[in-house]
């Protein structure tokens, strides 16, 4: 069988598929390359005005799933929809229930604003005014009045009490005493005795009369206190609509077209009338609540809490990193003073979804699975199209302490959650209400295609990232070599990855080396510098496996030939880094039932696939040689030191090459070494990581002595497509002292690695005899014909044996 030719071997990308110089002639990007699907996923959701249709953005870290749904909202967002300002004001009626404020965008901090400028004026101007003389001499004229009017009727009721020898006194206000008079000294109780039976009950009966004229004048005189409470009240009144009537009918004029907003006005005028006290004393209580709370020193009653304050008409998009549930649906703080735990509206604070009302809300799946109650907070949310703001600590805590609850905030909002595909079928299992709420899922590629137009747009992708992350620009060359990397991490020659965070790295990594050349540019010579430093960076742990081939502690030849042993190879993965290695597999036979013992099945280091790999090529082995006709040779394979788990069944063509070579007796090539799956039919299946396997098996063989010329790898011909091999690789193949081949079918690896033909059998099933299986087939009848032959003298020693 002929090696593949070198073009099969790497893929390079063609300068003259590439029609620019660098890259800064081309056109950054809008949106990240490659992820049409999941484009047209966020845009279908984008246009849904119904409720439910929030995304999911499925695809692993790193696929740029955050940097696309930014850039295509940017674009693609509706500049028309109208945004919105919120704000809480006091609620004078019921002061445990906030009033909330819909504002355009923009309108809120003039609101707060206007506020601050009314009150700052009338915390000045208030004690000046109600501590004039002229307030004063009008307040004392009308308190004058009152006690003349006061004086006047208590006089009458005394009048009239002295003619019937009556003393009033009045007391406590309220409180009154009438007493009997003898001349000018009120009567004791032995002179009140010694009077007559008609004296004493004339007097009795003045008494009461005198009591029911007082308690008319008392009525007279409650009313006539609240009559003077209410002119000292319109008094006030009129006093403060002097000071402060004229703004505040201009802030209403001002913002007339919002009715709720010239409600809260009206309220505020009436409210200032009943709290004139807060502007007359001196509080140090509001001032070190204020200063407690990084507010402006000013009555707190009148304060404007512009909850969420937009700039401009934009949408708001939001990118939580952090979704506790604080963060996420708000809070309301507590401000400690004088060991009494204070609150009010003016301490509410917005979360996330507040700020991203209106516009759309991007958080990590995980990360907010993990905070407890958020996941369940959000879904109560989205159904009821209502934010409200719940102290977390009252429902978590039977705590009766006094809270505010305000008004719930009506809830607009496009939710965009990223994760990976687990998190997203777990969530469709295990929680029905999901789908309901996050009607679109955003699935995000990991590969594409590669065409000539293709790498062009990867090409203006690798200018968006030089441009975003402002790196210096790449030639064409260096562009070649990263879409080569790209088509290395797809593990395709036709692919390219869509792991965008692996190519902004490369980027970044290329540009501190050109940077440290003094390069104007980044060069392929860049590129390829950084790939090497990050490879000599992450495979401390490859070399050292390495060490262990180079001094002879792991066994592996790669010279001669050997029955029952073959080179088959792996590949582990270390931080991330992966590489190839060579594994000794041997297989030995022995007189037995025809089964084959997995070694590793037994000791409990094999795995599910491993173990299914085996048991495959066990029945493929049958099929071909025990038909009709057990099998007398049973035989045990195993990876030969190796001390953990063996999972996957890449190694199961190498295992079957040295089970055919140990029935035959024929050595097996050990400067071959091979990699790939069987099926019952003996054909050759895929496998992953076939370019590390070739790299592993030629590291190999420079360490035990170097290259020969005859050394090589055996690959499955459906991996011939994924094969971008490293440089050194290619270089050796092109100088002819190393190959790489394709197997089809089991017969190819065996012909290559047994140095005979596997051969094809008959119409009566019979193998060739100098041929491979037929080999196995003389001996596997040779047995049989021997166990024949022992039946026949068992039955002549004695016959009743049967």
């Amino acid at each position: 069988m002929k090696s593949l030719p070198l073009h099969q071997l790497y893929k390079a990308c063609v300068l003259k598929d590439l029609p620019f110089k660098s890259t800064r002639q081309l056109v950054p990007l809008a949106e990240i390359v490659g992820q049409n699907r999941a484009q047209e996923a966020v845009r279908f959701a984008m246009a849904m005005p119904h409720s439910g249709y929030n995304v999911y953005a499925v695809g692993r870290d790193g696929l740029g799933k955050r940097t696309m749904m930014l850039r295509y909202l940017e674009h693609h967002l509706d500049t028309d929809h109208q945004t919105h300002d919120w704000c809480y004001v006091a609620d004078f009626e019921e002061p445990r229930v906030p009033k909330l404020l819909k504002l355009p965008a923009g309108e809120g901090a003039r609101l707060k604003r206007d506020m601050e400028k009314l009150m700052g004026r009338l915390v000045k101007v208030i004690p000046q005014t109600f501590d004039s003389d002229s307030f004063l001499e009008r307040s004392e004229q009308l308190k004058e009045e009152y006690g003349k009017k006061q004086e006047d009727e208590l006089e009458k009721v005394a009048a009239q009490a002295r003619r019937k020898k009556v003393n009033l006194t009045i007391t406590t206000p309220g409180g009154y005493r009438l007493v009997a008079m003898n001349g000018d000294q009120p009567h004791t109780a032995e002179t009140f005795k010694a009077l007559t039976d008609a004296q004493r009950e004339k007097f009795e009966d003045s008494v009461n009369r005198l009591e029911k004229k007082l308690r008319q004048a008392l009525r007279k005189l409650a009313d006539w206190e609240q009559e003077y409470a209410d002119k000292q009240q319109a008094l006030n009144r009129e006093t403060l609509e002097g000071i402060s009537g004229h703004q505040i009918d201009e802030l209403i004029e001002s913002y007339k077209d919002l009715p709720d907003v010239v409600a809260y006005f009206e309220a505020v005028r009436a409210d200032l009338v009943e709290n004139l006290e807060i502007f007359l004393d001196d509080n140090e209580e509001q001032a070190a609540i204020a200063y407690a709370s990084l507010d402006k020193k000013m009555p707190r009653r009148y304060l404007v809490n512009v909850l969420v304050h937009q700039k401009s008409n934009e949408v708001p998009m939001v990118v939580e990193d952090n979704p506790t549930y604080h963060n996420l649906f708000g809070y309301v703080e507590n401000v400690t003073y004088k060991g009494t735990v204070f609150t009010d509206f003016s301490l509410i604070r917005a979360g996330s979804l507040h700020r991203a009302n209106g516009g759309y809300l991007l958080m990590d799946a995980i990360k907010m699975l993990e905070q407890p109650f958020v996941w369940d907070g959000l879904k109560r949310a989205l159904r009821a199209r209502s934010l409200q703001i719940n102290s977390l600590e009252r429902e978590l805590t039977l705590s009766g302490t006094i809270s505010i609850e305000p008004q719930g905030v009506p809830l607009d909002v496009k939710l965009v959650l990223f994760g990976d595909r687990e998190t997203w079928m777990l969530l469709q299992d295990y929680d029905p209400e999901f789908a309901e709420l996050f009607r679109v899922t955003a699935d995000f590629e990991n590969e594409m295609f590669r065409s000539e137009d293709s790498q062009v747009l990867y090409a203006k992708f690798i200018a968006s990232v030089v441009k975003e992350k402002k790196l210096l620009h790449c030639t064409n060359k260096a562009v070649a070599r990263v879409i080569e990397y790209s088509a290395r991490m797809a593990e395709h020659q036709d692919r390219l990855s869509l792991h965008a965070a692996n190519i902004a790295n490369l980027l970044r990594e290329s540009d501190f080396w050109a940077r440290q050349a003094n390069a104007k540019l980044i060069q392929d010579i860049h590129v390829e510098r950084a790939l090497e430093s990050a490879k000599y960076r992450s495979s401390r742990i490859r070399d050292q496996f390495y060490d262990s081939i180079r001094d002879g502690s792991t066994l592996v030849s790669t010279q001669g030939a050997v029955v029952g042993q073959v080179n088959a190879l792996s590949v582990l993965s270390s931080g991330g880094f992966e590489f190839g290695l060579s594994n000794r597999v041997t297989a030995t036979c022995y007189y037995g039932s025809g089964e084959i013992m997995d070694i590793e099945r037994d000791v409990k280091l094999g795995g599910n696939i491993h173990s299914k790999g085996v048991m495959i090529l066990s029945a493929l082995i049958s099929s071909r040689f025990a038909v009709n006709d057990p099998m007398h040779l049973s035989a045990s394979i195993t990876f030969e030191q190796n001390y953990g788990e063996v999972d996957g069944d890449s190694a199961s063509l190498a295992e079957l090459c040295a089970l055919l070579s140990s029935l035959s007796g024929i050595p097996v090539r050990q400067d071959l070494a091979i990699t790939g799956s069987v099926n019952q039919f003996g054909e050759v299946q895929p496998i992953g990581g076939v370019n590390e396997k070739v790299e592993g098996f030629f590291a190999t063989c420079q360490l035990k002595g170097g290259l020969t010329g005859t050394q090589g790898v055996i690959i499955p011909a459906n991996n011939v497509q994924n094969l971008m091999l490293d440089s050194e690789v290619v270089q050796a193949v092109r100088e002819g002292r190393f190959a790489v081949y394709e197997a089809l079918h089991v017969e190819d690896a065996v012909g290559l690695l047994l140095g005979k033909p596997a051969g094809k059998p008959d119409s009566k099933g019979n193998y060739p005899k100098q041929s491979v299986f037929g080999i196995i087939q003389q001996r596997l009848e040779k047995m049989r014909e021997h166990e024949r032959q022992e039946h026949a003298r068992d039955d002549q020693k004695d016959p009743s044996i049967h």
